[in-house]
Order: structure tokens, then C-alpha cells, then sequence
């Protein structure tokens, strides 16, 4: 068990080495002097050299990178061009709103999804089964912004139950709070459910054909016993893998919906930054964003071992 979360953890290193080399190279390889680009087409010699003793441009390029992943690895992300604030600082102020949407969207299309995907195999065929493949199919077709300017319409504007915009952190309440992050949280959470259900059922129908699943039930053993304590157990590991991947989509989801629904929210922060050409801001979301990512997927093969004792071996 421990060669095999060593070997995973060993695993991770060069992939966010290689993530790093990406985002670092991202303003580097910008066609022009990245220095001109980012102070724009009327600032001044100055500024431009400004701009360019900042990013270190005048350094030979490994240098440069050492130099900003010994930075980043102390927490220091650079300052700001656009909001003249610290890195750093701007993403602390922002990622409560991201977590906090996050979570609650992973937590709703979980328990939506993981039952009604083991109900839609239980019953194959039937009318649930049916209805269950086409929500997947509308749910994961449909973007995010269009699903979220609908709920925003019905249940904001005709029957006025939830907030158009904006956000209340938890210090002011759980009430408040729920209030204004179900509404976003519905909007992602249906892609999510649409995906995780699908993956679910499939899962749960290879094992409902599996000799021990036919074996308990010829024991006499309740019918849902057999779905959940044999069937649902066993389809585990590729409906924890689906969700993990499910995380890659709720980055970009994040993305839509924090500016849809007014959300003070790394999302938000990453498209204005993206406007402004706020590069130092942009490589420290998106490197923020790759590590949550590549920690999430490391958890998951971890809990692997939880799931299937055979791959400890």
C-alpha cells in the first residue's frame, strides 16, 4: 500500500513541473515584447521598462523561471498591473466564493447523481431509466450560461425566490448564504449530475451481472441490499474517478458561472484579469487552478486503495 501512494505521490512531481513550465511560458512566448503588451500600445519607454524590471525580462530565461517558481513557492505571486494590489493578497480575498460554490455543486450533483444513476440500472429499462438518460444527455449538452440565465429567469425574476446576483459569505449566516450560492450551485451541479449519473448507472449495470451479485440474490437477500451492499460498492472506483474528472470541468464552469451570477469569486477575478491582460494575475489563478486539480486526482487514486483493497498490491 505505501509503494503504491509513493508512487503516486512521486507521480505528481513532474506533472506540475510541466504546468509550471506551461503557465511560465505563457507570457513568454506572446508575440512582441510581453513588457509592450502588457503596459499597451500608449504607455511610455518608462513604463515599458517599467513593467520589464519587474517581470525580470532582461534575465536569460531559466533564470527567469527559477526565480518566479522560488517566488511562488514562497507564496509571493507578484503584484497586480491592473488592481496594483498584491497577487497573493487578491486571491485570498476571493477564494472563499470559489470554494465555498465548488463544494456545494460537487456536494448536490453527488447525492442527486449517485442515486438516481443506481435506480435508472436497478430498473433498466423503464420509464426512470429513460428520463434518467435524457436529463444526462440535455444536462451535459446544454452550457452552463444558458442553464444559468434560465434559473435566473424562472426563479429569480417569475417567482422571485432566489437573488439574481451577488454573494453573502457564511459569517453572515447560514440562511443568507444558501440563499445566494443554491441558485448558482443548481446551475453547475446539472452538468455534474448529468455526468456522474450516466458513469453511475453504467458502472452498477457491469456489476449487476456479475456471478456474486446473482449468487446473493439467490441466497434470498433483499433486492436493494443486492443494489447497494454489492452492486453500488463495487461500481465505487470508476464513480470516484468520474467525479475527480468531473473537477476539471467545474474549474471552467467556475469560470462562467462566478460572472453570470455577480460572484466575487476567483472566476470572476480570472476573466477580469484575462481583459485587463493582467498577466501576473492570470498565471497565478491558473497555477492555483492546475495544483487544486493535480491534488484532487492524487486524493482520488488514494482513495482507491479505500475502495479496492487489490490495488494496494
Amino acid at each position: 500500500m505505501w509503494a503504491y501512494i509513493g508512487r503516486r505521490l512521486l507521480a505528481t512531481i513532474p506533472v506540475i513541473l510541466i504546468v509550471a513550465v506551461l503557465i511560465f511560458l505563457m507570457l513568454r512566448l506572446t508575440p512582441g515584447d510581453p513588457a509592450v503588451v502588457i503596459a499597451g500600445q500608449s504607455a511610455t519607454e518608462s513604463e515599458v521598462a517599467e513593467i520589464r524590471e519587474k517581470l525580470g525580462l532582461s534575465k536569460p530565461v531559466v533564470t527567469q523561471f527559477f526565480i518566479w517558481t522560488s517566488d511562488m513557492l514562497r507564496g509571493n505571486f507578484g503584484e497586480s498591473f491592473f488592481y496594483k494590489k498584491s497577487v497573493s493578497s487578491m486571491i485570498a480575498d476571493r477564494i472563499g466564493p470559489t470554494v465555498a460554490l465548488a463544494t456545494l455543486t460537487i456536494l448536490i450533483a453527488t447525492l442527486v447523481a449517485v442515486p438516481l444513476g443506481t435506480l435508472a440500472a436497478w430498473k433498466q429499462g423503464s420509464w426512470l431509466d429513460r428520463i434518467v438518460m435524457g436529463f444526462s444527455v440535455l444536462g451535459f449538452s446544454v452550457p452552463a450560461f444558458v442553464v444559468g440565465y434560465l434559473l435566473i429567469f424562472f426563479f429569480s425574476m417569475k417567482l422571485d425566490w432566489f437573488p439574481v446576483q451577488g454573494y453573502k459569505p457564511l459569517s453572515e449566516g447560514l440562511g443568507p448564504f444558501l440563499h445566494h450560492l443554491i441558485l448558482p450551485a443548481c446551475t453547475l451541479a446539472i452538468i455534474y449530475v448529468a455526468l456522474i449519473a450516466r458513469m453511475t448507472r453504467t458502472s452498477v449495470l457491469e456489476v449487476l451481472n456479475e456471478d456474486y451479485v446473482r449468487t446473493a440474490r439467490a441466497k434470498g437477500l433483499a433486492q436493494w441490499k443486492v443494489v447497494v451492499g454489492h452492486a453500488l460498492r463495487n461500481a465505487a472506483v470508476p464513480i470516484v474517478t468520474i467525479i475527480g474528472i468531473g473537477v476539471a470541468l467545474l474549474i471552467g464552469g467556475v469560470v462562467v458561472t462566478e460572472s453570470v451570477f455577480n460572484i466575487p469569486g476567483l472566476g470572476r477575478l480570472t476573466v477580469d484579469a484575462v481583459l485587463a491582460r493582467d498577466y501576473p494575475t492570470v498565471q497565478a489563478v491558473i497555477m492555483l487552478f492546475s495544483l487544486t486539480y493535480v491534488v484532487i486526482n492524487l486524493l482520488i487514486d488514494l482513495a482507491y486503495t479505500v475502495l479496492d483493497p487489490r490495488i494496494r498490491y
